[in-house]
């Protein structure tokens, strides 16, 4: 374990989107510096960081002179390329390891080490093929979901199969990319957790959240999760053995499916995560600060909740409603800054919270 960093020190961040720009808020509180490195210009993340270094991944020159100037670096998206992380690794730590990148980067690598640990998942084959992709189907039938092994996000890269006769057109829909077939999961809902681990192996969890989609992306997020006692106990520690897993530091999401057999594991994310939003007005401290308190060497801060909450995303054309939200009583808004509003795209979103009941 690294000695924990003083206030002053400068926390490199790979990725300007929003995730990026609310941990730069987060490392601001306690009195760290943020350096963003984002090949984008006017990014969320960039309007608020200290430091932006706007070059590709592929810059060998800028990479150098980012590492060089952080005392510690993490990240907000996980499909960072090899070659980058190889220059930067020997600059600076990095947290999460990139054993944690390894896992999720990849859904077929995913799914192996979530069943490997003993967590039910949802059954699966590898597709690099078409004869690949037939055999896959007579395994798993069919309703199906094919899905890209890697860059697949709300709902991207993303086939269903209804029936077996689905099969060359979802094949097509990857375009020779390779991919993942999943049966189907007949479940009651989605719930996530969002769990932190601190450099000395201290755990803390979130408490879980319901989640609910709208053409693929996550709609609200609502605290506490409607399930019994005993099923958030269960999700909890699920993330705890994958945190324990991974030897992690930082913030990891889990996403669950209720079924009537139990919990079975979706996927992980390793970084804050959009079902964690509500953190920020449902707790003292929250996943931003969580994740900037492990990565710096500190204790993690006590992640209870003291409201209970509604997450809402604000995608696309909700923009036309921040005047009537910001008028809300008990609504807490988040807005990303920017600067177009387009279809699908998040924009923001807005907690809504009540006494804890």
């Amino acid at each position: 374990m690294g000695e924990a960093l003083k206030p002053g020190a400068v926390i490199g961040i790979l990725g300007g989107g929003q995730l990026g720009r609310m941990l730069s808020v987060a490392a601001s509180r306690l009195g760290f510096k943020t350096c963003i490195y984002e090949p984008g210009g006017d990014c969320p993340a960039s309007h608020v960081a200290n430091f932006h270094f706007q070059k590709s991944y592929d810059d060998e020159a800028a990479l150098r002179q980012f590492g060089e100037s952080v005392d510690v670096i993490t990240y907000e998206f996980e499909n960072i390329p090899t070659s980058a992380l190889d220059i930067l690794e020997a600059l600076a730590p990095i947290h999460p390891s990139r054993r944690a990148l390894e896992v999720s980067q990849d859904r077929l690598v995913e799914k192996t080490f979530l069943r490997d640990l003993g967590l039910e998942v949802a059954p699966f084959a590898n597709v690099e093929s078409r004869d690949d992709m037939d055999a896959a189907v007579a395994k798993i039938g069919a309703p199906a979901i094919l899905k890209t092994r890697r860059f697949g996000y709300d709902g991207k890269g993303q086939a269903r199969l209804k029936s077996a006769d689905d099969a060359t057109a979802a094949w097509e829909a990857m375009e020779g990319a390779p991919a993942v077939l999943e049966g189907f999961v007949e479940f009651s809902c989605e719930i996530s957790v969002i769990g932190a681990r601190a450099q000395d192996g201290q755990v803390a969890c979130f408490d879980p959240g319901e989640n609910v989609h709208r053409e693929g992306i996550l709609h609200t997020t609502t605290v506490p999760a409607n399930v019994p006692a005993r099923l958030r106990t269960d999700a909890v520690l699920v993330a705890g053995r994958v945190l324990n897993a991974l030897d992690y530091v930082g913030v990891l999401g889990v996403e669950l499916f209720v079924t009537p057999a139990g919990l079975i594991v979706n996927e992980i994310a390793p970084r804050v995560h959009n079902s964690g939003h509500w953190t920020q007005n449902g707790c003292v401290i929250d996943q931003f600060e969580q994740h900037i308190r492990a990565v710096a060497g500190w204790p993690l801060g006590d992640g209870s909740r003291h409201s209970n909450a509604v997450m809402e995303n604000l995608i696309g054309a909700d923009m036309e409603r921040v005047a009537a939200l910001a008028a809300e009583v008990g609504a807490g808004l988040h807005l990303y800054g920017k600067a177009e509003a387009k279809p699908g795209r998040k924009m923001g979103h807005v907690n809504r919270i009540s006494p804890k009941g």
